[in-house]
């Protein structure tokens, strides 16, 4: 399980060091793609294929699930860190997530997510007193 917020550096040609916590499960091979709001998503092979598998029983007559697969699949690429814990963000994910130097690389469970550092910090802002404020049940069961 993936948890915690970092905050590494890209490098002149686009990589950064992995959070050591994530390096063990990641290590075997990782797929990074576009995420919602702006980030990037990064998945363990094995997540990653499961969540292929679950793509893969849409129904093809429907055309949201389609154009969802299409941007989704289409930016993804696979990897697997050199041997300083290195991936490479290419330059079209850095360009969709608006990446710079600084990042926050945050835990989300079965993903990580990479973002600029300014945007999460924004959207972290935002969002922290909804959190706390919060009256409904959002995700059913837990609370």
């Amino acid at each position: 399980m993936f948890l915690g917020t970092y905050e590494p550096k890209l490098d002149a040609k686009g990589r950064f060091i992995l959070p050591a916590k994530f390096r063990d499960q990641l290590q075997g091979g990782l797929v990074m793609t576009r995420g919602q709001e702006h980030c990037l998503y990064v998945f363990p092979i094995s997540e990653f294929e499961q969540m292929h598998e679950r793509m893969r029983q849409a129904p093809l007559a429907s055309k949201e699930a389609r154009a969802y697969q299409r941007v989704f699949l289409s930016g993804a690429v696979d990897d697997v860190p050199d041997k300083q814990g290195r991936i490479l963000v290419p330059a079209q994910l850095r360009k969709y997530a608006g990446l710079d130097r600084e990042l926050a690389v945050i835990g989300v469970g079965a993903r990580v997510e990479i973002w600029d550092l300014s945007a999460w910090n924004a959207f972290l802002g935002d969002q922290e007193s909804a959190f706390a404020e919060r009256e409904e049940e959002v995700i059913e069961g837990l609370f």
